[in-house]
């Protein structure tokens, strides 16, 4: 049998966070890699695998007639999960897009809320609005997994339906810490997002537009705590 082919870290670390014996459902699947390599690692039963638009489907198809997997995987075109059902959907997996999109995308049906789902979320962008939608709608956030691809740090989120004590503005920026985490990357994570704070206040403090100055101060308030995180975490680990 042909050697099975390799993940991107970010995919890679989604694909780990998948429970084994899973329905799965990709949300904007693009070339099915994932749902494919879950298949091909015996890791899911059947896979659904849904896009946007005809092109990334058709070669989602593609490359499951190729490993042999077209009768595993259901190929929608669709919006979002907005064509797949419950029960076909304990695990979904969301990758490659905007934070607010990903919001978006969850809030749109009514079953996301359900007790019963695994939601494994990668935000190219806005995990600050991410992390907002799933602490004002009933999701508890379980981890976040700090990825390096390239000079880039993404974040893997696992969320599922449930209690959680709401963020502070702080959080919704960063994260949520304590002290028994494992993440040897934090560090920097929490080094970067100040520099960005920073950097953003830098520029608000140019302008004379009275809602400016408001957010201005919203991001220093953010910008304390996060510091403040970061020296936790520096107490915490050294």
């Amino acid at each position: 049998m042909r050697r099975p082919f390799s993940l991107s870290p970010r995919l890679q670390t989604v694909a780990e966070l998948v429970p084994a014996g899973t329905c799965l459902a990709d949300v904007g699947t693009d070339h099915g890699r994932l749902p494919v390599w879950l298949l091909q690692q015996e890791i899911v039963e059947r896979a659904v695998a849904s896009d946007l638009r005809p092109g990334p489907l058709g070669r989602a198809r593609v490359l499951a007639e190729k490993w042999g997997l077209s009768d595993r995987i259901s190929f929608r075109l669709c919006d979002g999960l907005s064509e797949i059902s419950p029960e076909e959907a304990e695990v979904v997996t969301i990758a490659g897009m905007g934070g607010e999109t990903i919001a978006s995308i969850l809030a749109a049906v009514p079953w996301t809320g359900q007790p019963g789902h695994r939601y494994i979320l990668q935000a190219m962008s806005g995990m600050d609005g991410l992390r907002r939608y799933l602490s004002e709608s009933g999701f508890s956030i379980l981890r976040e997994i700090l990825v390096p691809e390239g000079e880039t740090l993404y974040i893997v989120l696992l969320a599922e339906p449930g209690n959680m004590a709401p963020l502070s503005e702080g959080e919704i920026w960063v994260g949520r810490q304590n002290s028994d985490m494992e993440s040897p990357l934090r560090g920097r994570y929490l080094a970067q997002e100040i520099e960005k704070l920073r950097r953003a206040i830098d520029g608000l403090a140019k302008t004379q537009k009275p809602e400016e100055a408001e957010k201005r101060r919203a991001y220093e308030a953010i910008l304390l705590e996060v510091e403040k995180m970061r020296e936790e975490w520096r107490q915490w680990h050294g």
